[in-house]
């Protein structure tokens, strides 16, 4: 499969405080999370992949911000997808728009947006919300 944009959505049954990297320690309550990423570089999509592995406990090293969560009791991660598009940004400011609950500064240290990780208390309503904003920010370009 091509690479592009994708889009993790996965549960915290119960909350903790985890430490995620230069970040340092953060606050997740229980809830469902979002997290927008690219996959654009020459192993595509196989990214996603290193991050269910991540959260299957099948490898430790942690690269990425989402990783740390990953990592860490996540649960149900379901993906969405937006084959051979850059639309990373768009999609994840539409979330946080339409759901709120971003949490600052996380995944976004090569970008100026202010998170790539939105919380939800409902999956339903999260996931519908994924879907819209990847077509949407896939339409607009």
């Amino acid at each position: 499969m091509d690479g592009g944009t994708y889009t993790l959505v996965l549960e915290r049954a119960s909350g903790a405080t985890i430490e995620v990297g230069a970040l340092g320690a953060i606050d997740f309550p229980a809830g469902w999370y979002a997290y927008t990423g690219s996959a654009l570089g020459a192993g595509g999509f196989s990214r996603v992949d290193r991050h269910r592995a991540v959260a299957a406990g099948e490898n430790d090293a942690r690269h990425w911000h989402v990783d740390y969560l990953l990592g860490d009791d996540a649960t149900g991660v379901e993906t969405v997808v937006t084959t051979a598009a850059d639309i990373e940004c768009g999609v994840a400011r539409r979330l946080a728009e339409a759901v709120g609950g971003a949490v600052p500064d996380f995944g976004c240290s090569d970008c100026g947006c202010r998170s790539h990780l939105v919380r939800c208390e409902d999956r339903e309503t999260l996931v519908a919300a994924v879907e819209r904003a990847h077509g949407e920010a896939s339409a607009c370009g």
